[in-house]
């Protein structure tokens, strides 16, 4: 997640995301790209483990009385955690770009991708496609902005190598960038590095730049 994003550890956009992982309820492309994400950056594996054990909580008193204030004991797990400063370390990645979560949805490292060109500066790889939406990596090329675009649904993205720019903020390798259907924009790469991130959508996205008919049919092909 961007940290300019971050306002409390309740109101984050992506804590709904992280929530759902901790219970095991995402499907398996949002699944290894939230695992993707815990094992690139540190920033969220505390609120991931505060999560189960809120969840193992749930399940120890359930038959004794409901949880009433899921809020209260959340942020009693998260000091506690908090003063606790235990400082976990990064894993050894053995591919430099793919996370294992990953390369075991992928079933293959990142320089064994047969990359399909997309647009000019732009390739992409789909792992999985439905009417419903799509899980796809993509390759842009330093400074390559891409084509203005939103979406019918929600849009989740890792980073993976290099980064971009959009509206609501800059991202680097590690972060996950969330896109809903009110948000327009067109991506730039930074323009010191080529761009590889995972994208895992729920719904189709729609072309808006002024070319939007002569794209939409390559971008769906």
């Amino acid at each position: 997640m961007n940290p300019h994003q971050v306002e409390t550890p309740q109101a984050r956009p992506i804590d709904a995301l992280l929530a759902s992982y901790a219970a095991g309820s995402l499907n398996a492309p949002l699944h290894a790209l939230v695992g993707s994400h815990l094992a690139l950056s540190l920033e969220n594996r505390r609120f991931v483990a505060a999560m189960e054990d809120l969840a193992a909580l749930d399940l120890t008193d359930s038959v004794q009385k409901p949880l009433t204030d899921r809020g209260r004991m959340l942020d009693a797990i998260l000091s506690t955690r908090e003063s606790e400063s235990v400082v976990v370390p990064a894993a050894r990645l053995a591919d430099s770009v793919f996370p294992p979560p990953l390369q075991r949805l992928v079933g293959r490292g990142s320089q064994d991708i047969a990359w399909r060109f997309k647009l000019p500066g732009i390739k992409e790889y789909r792992i999985a496609e439905t009417e419903a939406g799509e899980a796809v990596l993509y390759w842009v090329k330093a400074g390559r902005r891409l084509p203005q675009h939103t979406h019918e649904g929600d849009e989740v993205t890792l980073l993976l190598k290099g980064g971009f720019t959009d509206p609501l903020g800059h991202y680097r390798r590690g972060d996950i960038a969330i896109a809903d259907a009110e948000l327009d924009h067109n991506p730039v790469a930074d323009s010191d590095e080529d761009c590889i991130c995972f994208a895992v959508t729920d719904a189709p996205l729609q072309l808006t730049g002024p070319v939007m008919r002569l794209l939409r049919k390559v971008f769906r092909h």
